[in-house]
């Protein structure tokens, strides 16, 4: 770590990232004390589902587009305009919080910030091995992926903390999202100390030469999206690595849904208190998320990233099954903590395979890929928990379901990776 932070470059980048998260964490608490704890609205797994639905399915569909054009712009540009754009954006969003609406509109104003900000994070990934060396990727994406999500908790914190200054109406809602406004500017200034040619694209030898035009940039998703995927499948165990990711979200996805169900009608007898228990719970699991980064490095020194990757769905599946079938507050809390480690140690193995095995002129398409995989599979387990969940989400035989799939899959995971045999070096430059 000591050798990374030395890096004046890492550093800019590294604070370009803590800002922008810390603004996301008081976004979406904003977001979800107004549509999921406020008094005059009832949360059942319908509507869960369907904010979900609206905030991710949509704009995941968006990421072949920030993935063309994130290996054609500079991403250092990406990383000053994003949040001056969901700056403004988002001011927009405290306007129609204060005119009290929450209808089409506001949703569509939300998906196009979140979507801003998938775009973001994808430049983000996609420049960090352009500031670190090759053998430190593995770190640094274990310090800064989470010590991001840390931040951004703890930027949940200041927004709970501004809730109770502003209050939680239309117009102490829309004081939060103004605040949050400040904040990504703050990010776009000081991804502008970054050089402007530093984080690439660097063009393959072979690739064309020439900026492609934006009209001709967009013609191209479709074929640029269809070399990613080639580029993945001639690299197995990136292949694997985004199977299993896919498969952890899905599996994610039922359980946070029957965690905000459970604190929203279950743990609490009001909506106050609800939003203070699923803050609980996100902050129990934002300290596993902590853990995964400090042991995830030292481990996968030892047993690969593979076989830790197995071993974490694995945990997932032992952890609900001791914890989650009673649907107490205190033992599902100690599970979120768990699964924390679960979800950040999986996501720190995948992200480091894709880093390491894709080059460099297709980051931005698999990356983009990625993104709309890791969405698009959160959204599904929401409106397939929607079907048959109770208002009050304690629904032992899903959680039962969910251990077997966790285990099967840490078994049938652990098999493939086995069975892929090791490329040589030159395959994958």
């Amino acid at each position: 770590m000591r050798g990374i932070l030395r890096g004046r470059d890492f550093r800019r980048l590294y604070a370009t990232r803590l800002a922008s998260q810390l603004s996301d964490g008081v976004f979406q608490v904003a977001l979800a004390g107004y549509v999921f704890f406020s008094p005059e609205r009832q949360t059942t797994a319908g509507k869960a589902a369907a904010a979900f639905a609206v905030t991710l399915l949509p704009y995941s569909a968006l990421g072949p587009f920030a993935g063309v054009f994130i290996d054609r712009w500079r991403r250092r540009q990406i990383l000053v305009w994003t949040p001056a754009l969901r700056a403004a954006l988002v001011l927009g969003v405290a306007g129609l919080v204060a005119a009290g609406q929450d209808g089409p509109g506001f949703f569509l104003a939300v998906l196009v910030v979140l979507g801003v900000n998938r775009f973001f994070l994808a430049a983000l990934s996609a420049s960090l091995p352009h500031v670190v060396r090759r053998d430190q990727l593995v770190t640094a994406n274990a310090f800064t992926v989470t010590s991001g999500t840390i931040i951004a908790f703890t930027g949940a914190g200041g927004g709970y903390l501004l809730r109770r200054l502003f209050g939680g109406g239309h117009e102490g809602t829309a004081l939060i999202l103004v605040s949050a406004a400040a904040l990504f500017l703050l990010a776009g200034v000081i991804a502008t100390t970054l050089p402007k040619a530093l984080l690439g694209p660097h063009r393959a030898a072979d690739a064309p030469r020439g900026a492609p035009r934006v009209r001709d940039a967009l013609g191209g998703v479709v074929s640029g999206l269809a070399d990613g995927a080639r580029h993945i499948a001639r690299r197995p165990q990136a292949a694997l690595a985004l199977g299993a990711i896919s498969f952890h979200r899905f599996l994610y996805g039922v359980v946070l849904i029957m965690t905000l169900l459970l604190c929203r009608n279950h743990f609490a007898d009001d909506p106050d208190r609800g939003l203070e228990t699923f803050a609980l719970m996100l902050g129990v699991s934002g300290a596993g998320y902590f853990a995964a980064a400090l042991i995830t490095p030292a481990v996968v020194r030892r047993i690969s990233k593979q076989a830790w990757t197995a071993w974490l769905l694995a945990a997932a599946a032992a952890s609900l099954l001791l914890l989650g079938m009673s649907f107490a507050e205190r033992p599902w809390a100690v599970g979120a903590f768990l699964l924390g480690v679960v979800s950040q140690g999986v996501k720190l193995c995948v992200d480091t395979t894709l880093q390491e095995g894709i080059d460099d002129a297709y980051r931005g398409r698999v990356f983009a890929v990625y993104d709309m995989l890791f969405n698009a599979t959160f959204a599904a387990a929401a409106a397939a928990a929607a079907t048959w969940l109770p208002s009050d989400g304690r629904a032992a035989p899903t959680l039962l379901a969910v251990i077997v799939a966790y285990a099967a899959g840490a078994v049938a995971y652990r098999t493939a990776a086995s069975r892929i045999v090791r490329r040589p070096a030159h395959a994958f430059r």
